[in-house]
């Protein structure tokens, strides 16, 4: 290397002790720039040295003398870590070469080729040069101790089985005594490709270096060539060798560079495919990641806040794009309605009501599947007691009031587990939604998603205490009094259901539960399939009603042309407490989801914007410093601004690397 050239050294250290993967690689300035070049010898040696010794400071080794680097025990024989030597030199050729620093002996001459296959000759962009004899040590290359050993050999062929990469070099042939008859016509042979043990495509060059003491000479690279070029001329048998190419470092440099620009054309598609590969990979990494904080803290905080109350106020009405919190909660109260379904009275007016079927309509066609363990099935008896156990002061014939109420108070009271139940799930679905929408909208600023968060949680309990308090009241409002304005619906419910009780009375053996048959929903379609085939007494008097002239009538009519029965005010209790029911049935299960909505998410949506800024504001402007709190608060999460840090120069330099090969392939 002229005087005028440089050089640095560079560590890249991206294996542990034992070989394995480091999570990053990291690349180590090692000593000073160096400009003359006796020096490059000991700086690569230290460089060494340094890769084998890792738990010792790089920088010991900077003033170390060749002596005592032999003299030095290396903890490591062997490292995948590299020494790059970068040169400037306008006069040298743009090739790369890396040290492999290791002691390389029988034992680990396995292990070294296993690892140069894998790391370097698999690569189609790399020259793999095959050469003698051992101290010579090249990058991207296969070491030989002599030309009789096939190990380098076979490695070559098998990272590059059609030859296209590899080139045989031969040096040191001054150090083949006039004795060696045979070892030199070996290395004629090889060189002309008479040799069909060592044929390579691209052949094989001989070069001389300058030895030990014409090292000390510090000899130019000139006068080295020269030197070179004057002993293949002058010595035999290298000057009878026609193609005088294959002598000399130029020659040999020239059909490297030449080889590699080949090699370098057929990979660009290849390269470019990759970098535009890496490129997109880059810029959908950097788009997963949050922008860069662009606003001013303070507008950013109170930009996020009323973002999030925007958010939730559309979730809350139902106009978000994202329905989970409507359709969750439309869901819970489907359940709702079919638990307080399942607390309908359970009347059967017979003597012995565990005999019959449940009657839960008046057309005798449905059965609850879930009824409210809370039911009491109740007959002609059970009524009976109810009646007698109210009566006060009243006249003969007439039913207390109080028995009708204590009946009504049976069911509604087990409105309140269904009630709470439903209300504990909203709550829930509440606290998903909230914890979603505090991570969208916050989740960035950790600092800041702690905070509001916190004074987020803290207004939801503050409201579902409220809806509490709300569905309580609303379920007061059904135990007394007992009233309705509706009352067509009420009056044509108990007419229907007092003419059920009284046809089913009459007709007792059709709603006899069997032995063999269990009380079910089938049990009713059989009845109806039978009438439906068949025509029953009923139908007969209706179409002979119909002929007498009394048309529209229907079955629940009939009943009233039966003579009194024996248990008419039992009947009359249970046909108006079921139509009451149903009144209060279908007024409950609007009401309490209606309650919830209004008093919980309506009220937390109203209320959730003026509360978040006015604690926010209130508390941040009590403390010293307003400004440092905010900028607290946005805070970025330093492993996010270390992966958009790396991410970004990585992008630069893929970005680079892509207008070089652009560049480059247009120029070619």
């Amino acid at each position: 290397m002229p005087r005028r050239g440089l050089a640095t050294i560079t560590l890249r250290m991206g294996f542990d002790n034992n070989g394995r993967d480091l999570p990053k690689t990291t690349t180590v300035a090692f000593g000073q720039t160096i400009t003359n070049r006796s020096e490059v010898e000991v700086w690569l040696r230290r460089a060494q040295s340094a890769i084998l010794n890792p738990n010792v400071p790089s920088s010991s080794f900077h003033t170390k003398t060749i002596e005592e680097l032999r003299n030095t025990r290396n903890t490591l024989k062997f490292s995948r870590n590299v020494v790059c030597v970068s040169i400037e030199d306008p006069d040298a050729t743009d090739l790369s070469f890396y040290d492999l620093p290791g002691e390389y002996t029988l034992i680990w001459i396995e292990t070294i080729h296993l690892i140069l296959a894998e790391h370097y000759t698999k690569k189609e962009n790399t020259i793999i040069l095959t050469y003698n004899p051992h101290e010579c040590k090249l990058t991207r290359a296969l070491l030989l101790d002599d030309m009789e050993n096939q190990q380098s050999m076979s490695l070559a062929r098998a990272a590059d089985p059609d030859g296209k990469r590899t080139i045989g070099v031969l040096t040191k042939p001054d150090t083949l005594g006039s004795g060696a008859i045979n070892q030199r016509r070996k290395w004629v042979e090889i060189i002309e490709g008479r040799s069909e043990d060592h044929k390579l495509r691209h052949g094989f060059y001989c070069v001389r270096l300058p030895d030990d003491a014409e090292r000390t000479q510090r000899l130019s690279r000139a006068e080295s060539q020269r030197r070179a070029a004057e002993y293949f001329d002058t010595t035999a048998p290298w000057n009878s060798v026609t193609d005088r190419r294959r002598f000399g470092i130029p020659g040999f440099v020239s059909d490297v560079s030449r080889l590699l620009i080949q090699l370098i054309e057929e990979a660009l598609p290849r390269l470019r495919e990759d970098i535009d590969k890496f490129l997109a990979q880059c810029n959908k990494d950097l788009d997963a990641l949050p922008p860069p904080l662009a606003n001013d803290p303070q507008i950013e905080v109170l930009g996020r806040v009323n973002a999030f109350c925007d958010v939730f106020k559309s979730f809350v009405n139902g106009s978000h794009e994202d329905k989970r919190l409507a359709q969750r909660n439309r869901a819970l109260y489907a359940i709702f309605k079919r638990d307080i379904r399942g607390t309908a009275p359970d009347f059967r007016p017979f003597d012995k009501p565990e005999d019959y079927v449940p009657l839960d309509d008046t057309e005798g066609k449905m059965t609850l599947t879930e009824r409210d363990p809370g039911v009491k099935m109740m007959g002609i008896y059970d009524i009976s007691k109810v009646i007698h156990e109210s009566i006060g002061w009243e006249l003969p014939n007439n039913v207390p009031y109080q028995a009708k109420a204590n009946l009504i108070a049976q069911f509604i009271k087990l409105w309140v587990a269904p009630s709470e139940r439903c209300l504990t799930g909203i709550n829930d679905v509440l606290d998903q939604v909230i914890d979603t929408l505090i991570s969208n909208h916050f989740g960035r600023f950790k600092v800041l998603e702690g905070y509001v968060g916190d004074l987020i949680r803290i207004q939801v309990g503050v409201c579902k205490a409220r809806a509490q308090v709300a569905v309580k009241t609303a379920l007061a409002l059904e135990t007394t009094p007992h009233y309705t304005q509706n009352t067509h619906y009420l009056q044509t419910l108990r007419e229907k259901w007092l003419a059920y009780y009284k046809a089913v009375r009459n007709q007792p053996r059709e709603y006899k539960v069997h032995p063999e048959q269990p009380v079910a929903y089938e049990c009713y379609e059989s009845v109806g399939a039978y009438h439906r085939t068949q025509e029953t007494p009923e139908s007969k008097a209706l179409r002979a009603l119909a002929e007498a002239g009394y048309a529209g009538l229907s079955v629940p009519d009939l009943a009233r042309l039966l003579p009194p029965d024996s248990c008419e005010k039992e009947l009359i209790v249970m046909a108006d407490v079921r139509a009451y029911y149903h009144v209060a049935y279908k007024r409950v299960i609007d009401h309490i989801p209606l309650t919830i909505e209004h008093a919980l998410h309506h009220a937390l949506a109203e209320q959730l914007s003026q509360s978040l800024l006015t604690s926010l504001l209130t508390d941040v402007a009590s403390g010293p410093n307003f400004s440092e709190r905010m900028n607290e608060l946005v805070s970025e999460d330093a492993s996010v601004a270390q992966k958009r840090a790396s991410l970004s120069t990585r992008k630069q330099r893929l970005s680079d690397i892509r207008r070089r090969l652009v560049t480059f392939g247009n120029s070619t």
